[in-house]
Protein backbone atom coordinates (compact mmCIF):
# COMPACT_ATOMS: atom_id res chain seq x y z
CA UNK A 1 0.00 0.00 0.00
CA UNK A 2 1.32 3.40 -1.00
CA UNK A 3 -0.90 6.21 0.21
CA UNK A 4 -0.68 9.69 1.66
CA UNK A 5 -3.35 10.96 4.01
CA UNK A 6 -3.44 14.73 3.93
CA UNK A 7 -5.68 17.76 4.17
CA UNK A 8 -6.05 19.76 0.96
CA UNK A 9 -6.59 23.00 2.88
CA UNK A 10 -3.34 22.55 4.86
CA UNK A 11 -0.45 24.64 3.53
CA UNK A 12 2.13 22.32 5.10
CA UNK A 13 0.55 19.27 3.47
CA UNK A 14 0.51 20.94 0.05
CA UNK A 15 4.13 22.07 0.45
CA UNK A 16 5.27 18.59 1.48
CA UNK A 17 3.42 16.91 -1.39
CA UNK A 18 5.13 19.26 -3.81
CA UNK A 19 8.52 18.77 -2.14
CA UNK A 20 8.24 14.96 -2.16
CA UNK A 21 7.26 14.86 -5.84
CA UNK A 22 5.20 11.76 -5.20
CA UNK A 23 5.21 9.03 -7.84
CA UNK A 24 1.92 8.12 -9.53
CA UNK A 25 1.56 4.88 -7.56
CA UNK A 26 1.08 6.86 -4.33
CA UNK A 27 -2.63 7.46 -3.76
CA UNK A 28 -3.60 10.79 -2.21
CA UNK A 29 -6.53 10.75 0.22
CA UNK A 30 -7.90 14.07 1.42
CA UNK A 31 -9.11 13.12 4.90
CA UNK A 32 -11.72 15.87 4.96
CA UNK A 33 -13.39 14.63 1.77
CA UNK A 34 -12.77 10.91 2.38
CA UNK A 35 -12.42 10.28 6.13
CA UNK A 36 -10.25 7.49 7.44
CA UNK A 37 -12.06 4.18 7.69
CA UNK A 38 -11.66 2.10 10.82
CA UNK A 39 -9.70 -0.48 8.76
CA UNK A 40 -7.32 2.21 7.47
CA UNK A 41 -6.83 3.59 10.97
CA UNK A 42 -6.13 0.11 12.34
CA UNK A 43 -3.51 -0.42 9.59
CA UNK A 44 -1.89 2.92 10.46
CA UNK A 45 -1.88 2.00 14.15
CA UNK A 46 -0.18 -1.32 13.39
CA UNK A 47 2.54 0.46 11.39
CA UNK A 48 3.06 3.28 13.90
CA UNK A 49 2.73 1.21 17.06
CA UNK A 50 -0.05 3.26 18.66
CA UNK A 51 -3.01 5.50 18.01
CA UNK A 52 -1.33 8.17 20.11
CA UNK A 53 1.52 8.41 17.55
CA UNK A 54 -1.08 9.40 14.93
CA UNK A 55 -2.84 11.92 17.16
CA UNK A 56 -2.31 15.66 16.77
CA UNK A 57 -2.24 17.70 19.93
CA UNK A 58 -2.31 20.84 17.77
CA UNK A 59 -5.91 20.26 16.70
CA UNK A 60 -8.28 23.02 17.74
CA UNK A 61 -10.69 20.48 19.17
CA UNK A 62 -7.90 19.21 21.44
CA UNK A 63 -7.68 22.65 23.02
CA UNK A 64 -11.43 23.34 22.96
CA UNK A 65 -12.21 20.09 24.75
CA UNK A 66 -9.40 20.68 27.27
CA UNK A 67 -7.99 17.25 26.52
CA UNK A 68 -4.59 18.24 27.87
CA UNK A 69 -6.05 17.88 31.36
CA UNK A 70 -7.36 14.35 30.74
CA UNK A 71 -5.70 10.95 30.82
CA UNK A 72 -6.44 9.53 27.38
CA UNK A 73 -6.33 5.83 26.53
CA UNK A 74 -5.54 4.23 23.18
CA UNK A 75 -9.29 3.70 22.78
CA UNK A 76 -9.88 7.44 23.34
CA UNK A 77 -7.27 8.30 20.69
CA UNK A 78 -8.80 5.81 18.23
CA UNK A 79 -12.32 7.12 18.78
CA UNK A 80 -11.28 10.75 18.32
CA UNK A 81 -9.25 9.93 15.19
CA UNK A 82 -12.35 8.32 13.70
CA UNK A 83 -14.62 11.11 14.92
CA UNK A 84 -12.88 14.10 13.31
CA UNK A 85 -10.21 14.44 10.64
CA UNK A 86 -8.41 17.25 12.46
CA UNK A 87 -7.15 14.87 15.14
CA UNK A 88 -4.85 13.11 12.65
CA UNK A 89 -1.27 14.35 12.66
CA UNK A 90 -0.65 15.30 9.03
CA UNK A 91 0.44 14.30 6.55
CA UNK A 92 0.77 10.54 6.93
CA UNK A 93 2.68 8.74 4.19
CA UNK A 94 2.58 4.95 3.98
CA UNK A 95 5.04 3.21 1.71
CA UNK A 96 4.29 -0.50 2.03
CA UNK A 97 5.53 -1.34 5.56
CA UNK A 98 7.01 2.10 6.36
CA UNK A 99 5.09 5.04 7.81
CA UNK A 100 6.02 8.73 8.00
CA UNK A 101 3.86 10.83 10.31
CA UNK A 102 3.80 14.60 10.53
CA UNK A 103 5.53 17.55 8.95
CA UNK A 104 8.84 17.83 10.80
CA UNK A 105 11.89 18.41 8.62
CA UNK A 106 13.37 15.11 9.80
CA UNK A 107 10.23 13.15 8.85
CA UNK A 108 10.00 14.81 5.43
CA UNK A 109 13.70 14.11 4.76
CA UNK A 110 13.25 10.44 5.71
CA UNK A 111 10.21 10.15 3.45
CA UNK A 112 12.09 11.81 0.60
CA UNK A 113 14.94 9.32 0.99
CA UNK A 114 12.53 6.37 1.07
CA UNK A 115 10.87 7.57 -2.12
CA UNK A 116 14.24 7.86 -3.89
CA UNK A 117 15.07 4.17 -3.33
Amino acid sequence: MKIMFYLSSCDSCRRIIKELNLPEEVTLQDIKKVPLSSAQLKALQELSGSYEALFSRRARLYTQRKLRDKMLSETDYRDMLLEHYSFLKRPVLVLDKEIYIGNSAQTVAAAKEALSR
